[in-house]
């Protein structure tokens, strides 16, 4: 009986996910079962009843050309995952999420040091450059390591992560939906908790303010951190929902998202780039480390703007 529950997940693995065509698996899967059972209580041997149950009820193109439904023929020949592969590639993701999220941690913890530096007393100014810089390319050069790291983890699952050369039984798809529902709460909260930062964040800033003119820097770098704080747990969290979407080829594994990211991060990898470029440029030459953090809040806001206008026009493009 499991040989025919194995076929009938293959038949309806790369179909569309939808409420009526799982009732159909559900009754074709009864009905096969109550026909495998009759015919090993008239003698015959399991093979046999396999045989004749999956010769009766195995052929659904009738059904899909009742029903108007295509089926993905690309799809169809790329191999079904295994539970073993999949749970393999929810813990590597989770790691590449956490190795990410404190990669991008440091770099910002590099960049409130060198602000940090500039404050200290008994500093000069050379000294807190070279300090301060110094510091900061090891802690990026540290982060970089780690970015490298956790790419040669997911590399041999690649077939997921960039081409979506893959498909999932029935049961398989649903087990996963299951798991993803289950954790939709969990990243719910790490999201109101990360908003709920950096909304706080620029407190810091008010009561540096409050206290002297010379605690300013002290609540730049205290709000530089707390935002890295908040950063590290979107990307922790936004990572393992993003290994479930990969997975169901959900919101931006879909096709058409597909096109739409490589134009998103084509400008991505121009303008986050250029902002470092410019924070460093009007610190060290122009000595604005008081205020030249706000360049990478305003790049996130213009570049998020960018990402869901684009998103929008290609949308109605395609109604």
């Amino acid at each position: 009986m499991n040989t025919i529950i194995d076929y009938l997940d293959n038949l309806f693995a790369t179909l569309p996910k939808t409420k009526q065509l799982e009732d159909i698996r559900a009754d074709m899967l009864a009905n096969m079962e109550d026909k495998y059972n009759e015919l090993k209580k008239l003698g015959k041997s399991e093979n046999e009843a396999i045989g004749i149950v999956i010769s009766e009820f195995g052929n659904i193109d009738e059904l899909l050309n009742e029903l108007d439904i295509q089926l993905d023929q690309k799809e169809a020949h790329f191999p079904l995952l295994l539970e073993e592969e999949i749970e393999d590639f929810l813990k590597t993701s989770k790691k590449t999420s956490m190795l990410t999220g404190l990669g991008v941690t440091l770099c910002m913890l590099g960049a409130a040091l060198l602000i940090l530096f500039f404050q200290l007393p008994n500093f000069s100014e050379l000294a807190a450059t070279t300090i301060g810089v110094t510091t900061l390319l090891v802690l990026v050069a540290i982060a970089v390591g780690l970015f490298i790291y956790g790419g040669m983890l997911k590399d041999k699952y690649k077939f997921i992560d960039e081409k979506g050369e893959f498909s999932l039984s029935f049961n398989t798809r649903k087990l996963l939906e299951d798991k993803k529902n289950a954790y939709q709460s969990t990243y719910a909260l790490s999201v109101i908790f990360g908003v709920i930062l950096c909304i706080l964040s620029p407190v810091s800033l008010f009561i540096a303010m409050a206290i002297s003119e010379e605690a300013v820097t002290y609540g730049v770098v205290a709000l530089l951190c707390i935002i890295a704080i908040a950063i590290n747990i979107f990307i922790y969290y936004g990572g393992i929902k993003d290994s479930y979407n990969r997975l169901l080829k959900l919101e931006e594994y879909s096709e058409r998202q597909k096109e739409e990211d490589k134009v998103v991060g084509a400008v991505a990898a121009i303008v986050w780039p250029l902002a470092v470029c410019i924070f460093l440029i009007s610190g060290l030459v122009y000595h604005q480390w008081h205020i030249n953090w706000i360049i990478f809040p305003i790049t996130g806001l213009l570049f998020g703007m960018f990402s869901a206008a684009y998103h929008i026009l290609k949308t109605k493009e395609t109604k």
